[in-house]
């Protein structure tokens, strides 16, 4: 007699985490309206770019550096063509290479830059909120000290202090400008929310009861503040591509010979578009349009998908029953 398999039971840790995810993404799966369709169409021009950027190597036909094949040189700003989609550049680079290139280190750039912000910025802000004193009035002179300086200057400032030291022009220098400029945002959103938390009675409760300011930080302050961390985080990353596309056309950016970026690119091409040579130009300008409001429409989804205070809910139809004639 054959003996029916059954399915090993989950662990209540397992359980647990099954639950919080479903609580966690609660609020995406019940988006409706304007909300949904910006999350979703700004998640799928992102998911477009984080494709050519982690397949680059598949998807591209030339490397981004690259301006001959088979011994034979690229002609020199050629024409959209079949031998080359998007046309070439004046150093016979194949622009449809640079282009997706380009995606790849764009990427690269704001995903270390967001997660040096963040690591940076949130803890400082939990302490400075939830501590106060006087870690937390030398914090906030100096953060909004950095703030008040616009973040294409101070990206400037720290790219040229960096260029002349052993880190060099590269892709951490362009993060590590872009995450100073950041960094005053985190701090001051995490710490403002902080210190409304701190007095609220579970806090106080927690505290009674003998809490650590560690454990009432981990437990109870973090994952209510982290909540407003991601939009925000969505929204810088779209903003980090313009700054990154600025300081690359200024010349403080990625070095040419370190990777494609668009922001050089379109530098390049400014002298070729008095010449009517406009493929140059036009793709790298479009593909960070097309980059920066797929991040803007993703942050924004997440804004109004994820903020209470904005969430539209979604009821269901309420009929009531008459009342018997006895009662009217």
């Amino acid at each position: 007699m054959a003996v029916e398999a059954r399915p090993a039971p989950r662990s209540p840790h397992g359980r647990a985490r099954l639950m919080a995810l479903g609580r966690a993404t609660k609020p995406i799966r019940e988006a409706r309206g304007t909300a949904r369709v910006m999350l979703w169409a700004g998640a799928a021009i992102t998911l477009f770019f984080i494709v050519l950027a982690v397949f680059a190597p598949l998807i591209s036909p030339y490397g981004f550096s690259e301006y001959k094949s088979g011994g034979v040189r690229f002609p020199q700003l050629a024409h959209p063509s079949a031998a080359h989609w998007m046309g070439t550049t004046v150093q016979s680079s194949d622009v449809m290479a640079r282009v997706i290139w380009g995606a790849q280190t764009e990427l690269e750039v704001v995903a270390i830059a967001l997660v040096m912000a963040l690591t940076i910025g949130v803890p400082l802000g939990l302490l400075s909120g939830y501590f106060g004193g006087p870690l937390d009035r030398a914090l906030v002179v100096v953060m909004d000290a950095l703030f008040a300086f616009p973040y294409l200057l101070i990206a400037i400032v720290i790219a040229f202090l960096l260029s002349n030291s052993s880190i060099g022009g590269g892709i951490l220098t362009a993060a590590i400008a872009i995450t100073v400029a950041y960094v005053p945002l985190y701090f001051r959103v995490v710490r403002n929310h902080v210190i409304s938390l701190r007095e609220e009675a579970y806090v106080d409760a927690a505290r009674a009861l003998g809490a650590r300011p560690r454990t009432i930080i981990r437990k109870y302050v973090f994952f209510n503040v982290v909540q407003n961390v991601p939009p925000i985080a969505t929204l810088n990353a779209a903003d980090a591509i313009l700054l990154l596309a600025a300081l690359g056309f200024l010349g403080y950016g990625i070095q040419p010979t370190q990777g494609a970026e668009w922001g050089y690119d379109i530098n390049r091409a400014v002298s070729d578009a008095s010449s009517g040579i406009w493929w140059t130009g036009l793709f790298p300008g479009l593909a960070i349009v097309l980059l920066v409001t797929g991040l803007t429409l993703l942050g924004e989804g997440l804004n109004e998908t994820l903020n209470p205070v904005l969430r539209r809910r979604r009821f269901g139809r309420i009929d009531f029953e008459p009342l018997p004639e006895e009662m009217l």
